[in-house]
């Protein structure tokens, strides 16, 4: 890929003032395990800790679940790291209302050409109370189809825009001994892609939101979320997926190495999988393509809608920090020009304005994002935590076969009433 240029400017806040002699340490933790992800963090350490002598930050890259699971830990025992990643949205208000986390306004109040870099709407997901508790960073991540560009062209297929066209090209690919979906949903939010595309591709986006702020009508018990759980079964009796796709781990690999292999043709996932594909298999790479999810009959969603995040993930600052103006200068030498142009040449779309990129999946990446009429956070993140979780294990039932649609509606309108009103 050529050379991507960023035309952005940086705030600071200028060198900490240090005891030479004392070194003090910043733990960072983050998810930066595939591609290029933890050498553009230990780089930016480098530079901090070059620009700031006496300070040294050591930074732990930890895959997705056992992220989630260290950082609840560190939280519980009030030894958090100083600075750390999450996605924003409900497991970071709980930290926040727990008042474990710093708020960041004063800070970007006092650097306003380093807050103008980034995208208005990257800020959001981690805005509460009209103030700001993370920095958007690493990527502008929306769900799509990838698919197997050769394998559609052997069997003389075409990215499905309809229902009716998605179970055609199940239909061909299971005729042909391959597998039409690749999921790894141990993990559980990666089935959840699914489910939360065909609430919003049956309801709209407006269905979600009523929902959750429990506004008149709202319930996660409507029909829509009802039917998307019959879609779901549908595709598994359908022999959608690839055999045992309930028990593979996302995290080592499981669905990527079904599409290396030619054995499954298509995965819905976050569009962060270019990134990995590139890295991994760049030979692959040139193979891959996408399609957003398709519509379903009578749907009332905009078929444009996506379901993602714009600064996946986002870098806070939690209170147990005994430096977090130093803490935040880490994270602005994170998310700086070259750590900036570092991601977007790993296949990435930093929340950052000015953005040019020549590689043309992330051209159409970009394209996807500014034409959605809504982006839908993931529910897993959106939602309060004991109520994201149940989410995922409800869903995973639904792929499971052993809970039926209206009992997984029931029992998430059964949490939302206690967790949400």
């Amino acid at each position: 890929m050529a050379c991507a240029a960023l035309s952005i400017g940086l705030g600071w806040l200028g060198p900490v003032s240090v005891i030479a002699a004392q070194t003090k340490t910043l733990a960072e933790w983050d998810l930066q395990t595939v591609g290029a992800g933890p050498k553009i963090i230990n780089d930016a350490a480098a530079r901090f800790e070059k620009a700031n002598p006496g300070f040294k930050a050591e930074s732990s890259h930890v895959l997705n679940d056992a992220y989630k699971t260290k950082l609840k830990i560190a939280f519980g025992a009030n030894q958090p790291p100083c600075v750390f990643s999450s996605w924003g949205g409900g497991p970071l208000r709980e930290y926040v209302k727990s008042n474990q986390v710093v708020d960041l306004t004063p800070y970007l109040r006092q650097n306003a050409s380093f807050q103008s870099r980034f995208l208005a709407t990257a800020w959001p997901a981690a805005t509460f109370d009209n103030k700001v508790w993370g920095i958007p960073a690493e990527n502008t991540s929306v769900a799509v189809v990838f698919y197997n560009k050769e394998i559609f062209e052997k069997y003389k297929l075409t990215p499905p825009k309809t229902w009716d066209e998605l179970l055609h090209v199940i239909s061909v690919l299971k005729s042909n001994n391959i597998a039409p979906f690749a999921l790894a949903n141990k993990n559980k939010w990666t089935g959840s892609m699914y489910y939360m595309y065909l609430v919003d591709r049956i309801g709209g986006s407006d269905v979600v939101r009523r929902a959750v702020m429990r506004a008149p009508g709202g319930s996660f018990a409507d029909p829509a979320f009802v039917e998307a759980g019959a879609r779901v079964q549908e595709l598994v009796k359908a022999g959608a997926f690839a055999q045992g796709f309930n028990g593979l781990d996302y995290d080592i690999g499981a669905s990527r190495r079904l599409l290396y292999s030619g054995r499954a043709a298509m995965e819905l996932i976050g569009s962060w999988e270019a990134s990995t594909v590139k890295a991994e298999n760049p030979a692959f790479y040139s193979k891959l393509d996408y399609f957003p999810f398709p519509t379903v009959p009578g749907g009332k969603g905009n078929p444009n809608d996506v379901i993602g995040t714009v600064g996946d993930n986002f870098y806070s600052i939690s209170k147990a920090c005994a430096d977090p103006q130093a803490a935040f200068q880490l994270i602005q030498s994170m998310t700086d020009d070259q750590s900036m142009r570092e991601r977007v040449a790993d296949t990435r779309i930093p929340p950052v304005k000015n953005l040019e990129v020549s590689d043309p999946m992330l051209k159409r990446f970009l394209k996807t994002v500014s034409e959605a009429p809504a982006v839908q956070l993931w529910y897993d993140q959106e939602l309060p935590p004991a109520l994201g979780e149940l989410h995922k294990n409800t869903t995973q039932a639904l792929f499971g076969l052993t809970t039926s649609p209206q009992e997984a509606a029931q029992q998430m309108e059964a949490e939302a009433k206690k967790d949400l009103n």
